[in-house]
């Protein structure tokens, strides 16, 4: 159904809750009308149940985005979100499809062993992840290759 996103937030401007989402899809829900302005389209559709905790700003291989920690849906099959990705941007704005950056926290199992919650890049570029499973703060270093 509805999927975690991202957007620009603009002072004053409407993102359609509770009324619709994703623009001007309505809730049959709710029985109130909306107000009579434009609704705000989400930027860049990430997935559903993904739970985006962590966001944080940064370059990778010199591109500036955001990396985006999915701490995951437990209520999903197979399990969903449990990585952190980086989404790239061009003038401002999400473009292009979401790029691994750090998975594997679920085992052959199905059992989370991690589940990424914030994420921010220090002065180094080296990317800290926090974990809120495996109570670990992850540090990946650039890649020095090509």
């Amino acid at each position: 159904m509805v999927p975690d996103y991202l957007t620009a937030v603009d002072e004053g401007a409407f993102y359609g809750w509770p009324f619709s989402w994703w623009g001007t899809h309505r809730d049959p829900r709710v029985k109130a009308e909306p107000p009579s302005r434009p609704v705000r389209v989400p930027d860049h559709a990430l997935g559903s149940h993904l739970a985006p905790l962590g966001l944080g700003a940064g370059r990778m291989a010199g591109i500036d985005g955001m990396f985006v920690g999915l701490h995951g849906s437990w209520n999903r099959r197979p399990l969903s979100g449990y990585k952190v990705v980086f989404v790239p941007f061009d003038g401002g704005k999400p473009q292009g499809l979401p790029q691994d950056v750090l998975a594997g926290f679920v085992d052959a199992q199905g059992k989370a062993r991690g589940r990424p919650v914030g994420v921010v890049q220090d002065a180094q570029g080296a990317l800290l992840v926090a974990d809120d499973v495996g109570n670990t703060v992850w540090r990946l270093l650039p890649s020095t290759k090509p």
